[in-house]
C-alpha cells in the first residue's frame, strides 16, 4: 500500500503540537486577550498545523503576551523559529513552524480577517471545562 492511501495517524509530536497550541491560547486568555481561536490547518495548508489568533487590548499587552508565549514554547521544548511585529505591537506573530500565533489589535484583526481567509479550517476547542 502506498503512503497516499495510509490512514492519518497522530504521532506523539502531533499531540504535543496541539497541546502547545491550546496552552498558548489559554495563556493569552488568562492575560485578557479576546476572540481567541485555534484553526486546525493540517488538511488545508502546508504552512502550519495550527494558527492561533487573538485580539489584544494595547500594543504593550500584545508584545508582553507574545513574549510570554515565546517563553512557554521554549520551556515546552519548542522554541520559536521567529517573531515579528514587536516594534509596533499591532500585529505580532510568533512562529513555532507547526504553530503560528497571531496577536492583533482590534483594527488589524478586522482588516486582515484571517478567519475568513481560512474559513474552511476546523476550530479546536481550547476552553477549560
Amino acid at each position: 500500500m502506498d503512503s497516499e492511501n495510509q490512514p492519518a495517524v497522530n504521532t506523539p509530536s502531533d499531540e504535543k503540537t496541539r497541546n502547545l497550541a491550546i496552552e498558548v491560547t489559554r495563556l493569552a486568555s488568562d492575560r485578557h486577550c479576546t476572540d481567541l481561536v485555534i484553526l486546525d490547518l493540517q488538511e488545508s495548508s502546508p504552512i502550519a498545523r495550527y494558527f492561533v489568533i487573538g485580539t489584544g487590548t494595547s500594543d504593550q499587552q500584545i508584545k508582553s503576551v507574545a513574549s510570554e508565549i515565546e517563553t512557554v514554547g521554549k520551556h515546552q521544548g519548542s522554541p520559536a523559529y521567529s517573531k515579528a511585529g514587536m516594534q509596533n505591537g499591532r500585529w505580532v506573530i510568533v512562529d513555532f513552524v507547526d504553530i503560528v500565533v497571531h496577536l492583533f489589535d482590534k483594527e488589524y484583526r478586522q482588516f486582515y480577517d484571517l478567519e475568513l481567509l481560512w474559513g474552511d479550517a476546523p476550530r479546536v476547542d481550547w476552553v477549560r471545562e
